[in-house]
């Protein structure tokens, strides 16, 4: 059997939402959209049911699938529906939809509801993806108050910057959502992962934990609060000793400088591991850390075996505990986010 396998330690997962709900104050819905970031939306929901206030998924499918899984708590589409006739199984599952735009809000208000439905009512406070600008959502949310369909509103945004502490756009972004809102009473939800964390005027009703959630810092590096999640790993199977000026790989894009053993792994992009990841980029072996030689080709990746000890049958570990997802995001000029949504190919093992 091919040994690319993903740990997923749902303890470190119950960690970082407790971590993040104490950090944060009021309650916390645990985002497990596109597959909880590539680590197994059904299991990591399980693994929360018993604390988390509520989960948040991007599309109905992943509401449906939770619902069909046995997960009764909240769910929250992020996005809404894409389709009028949608707002059917919104009912049916008892989800509560964000409204963004007009259709949605008129689509919402005409269709036959059997009970009212809780609404998650946007705002577009500076971001320009989505949800109503903030001269136009009193308006909206009267529209949605005066309808009998309607229970609850959440006033929520979302921060296009709220990684880059410099920058001001959160503020900016503050000012505006807290204008928008004057005079509109009801529960609000601003804080992402990185809002959560630095800002804490952000941290209103209800908190979002997304990258954060799975151990990752949305600022790079290393946060000590938070355990990874997920670790990939897999093997040494092969291995050679090249002698010096030697090239390696795709394009012979490295040479070696100096007598080198080589080890061979499976994985590669096929598998979801960037094939930017350069020359450089950091693996650990047994535990010490080494380096990539050469390009990632679809299958398999060369590394440098640097003690002698190390060779065939080695685990290799590709992120997670002795190596930062984030620094194999930053050799590959990405962000952490990808990386653990595209892995696939992969044996997932869940531990508890």
């Amino acid at each position: 059997m091919r040994p690319l396998n993903a740990q997923i330690r749902l303890d470190h997962l119950r960690h970082n939402y407790q971590t993040l709900k104490q950090i944060h104050g009021g309650k916390l819905l645990a985002v497990v959209k596109a597959n909880a970031y590539g680590h197994g939306a059904v299991r990591c929901a399980h693994a929360l049911a018993d604390m988390a206030d509520g989960f948040a998924v991007a599309c109905i499918e992943e509401a449906v699938e939770l619902r069909e899984h046995g997960i009764s708590q909240p769910i929250v589409l992020l996005a809404g529906v894409f389709d009028a006739a949608e707002y059917a199984l919104v009912e049916r599952y008892r989800l509560w939809p964000a409204v963004g735009s007009q259709w949605q809000l008129e689509a919402l208000i005409a269709h036959r509801w059997q009970q009212p439905v809780d609404v998650w009512l946007k705002m577009d406070s500076g971001m320009h993806r989505s949800g109503f600008f903030p001269h136009n959502y009193a308006a909206a949310y009267t529209a949605l108050k005066q309808s009998r369909n309607v229970g609850n509103i959440v006033k929520f945004s979302h921060f296009s910057s709220a990684d880059e502490a410099d920058s001001g756009m959160t503020e900016m972004q503050l000012e505006a959502f807290d204008l928008g809102c004057e005079g509109l009473p009801g529960e609000e939800s601003l804080a992402n992962s990185a809002a959560m964390l630095a800002c804490p005027a952000a941290r209103r009703d209800w908190g979002r934990a997304g990258i954060a959630l799975y151990g990752i810092s949305p600022f790079g590096g290393i946060d000590e609060r938070l355990r990874p999640v997920m670790r990939l790993s897999t093997r040494v199977f092969g291995e050679r000793v090249l002698q010096p000026h030697s090239p390696i790989g795709y394009g012979a894009a490295f040479y070696t400088k100096k007598s080198t053993r080589v080890g061979l792994i499976a994985c590669g992009y096929a598998d979801g591991y960037p094939r930017r990841a350069a020359t450089d980029t950091p693996v650990a072996i047994g535990g010490s850390r080494s380096r990539i030689i050469g390009r990632v080709s679809m299958d398999m990746i060369t590394i440098e075996l640097d003690a002698s000890q190390q060779g065939i049958g080695d685990e290799v570990e590709l992120w997670g505990d002795t190596v930062n997802t984030n620094e194999v995001a930053a050799a590959a000029g990405t962000i952490a986010y990808e990386l653990l949504c595209n892995v696939k190919r992969a044996k997932f093992t869940y531990f508890d």
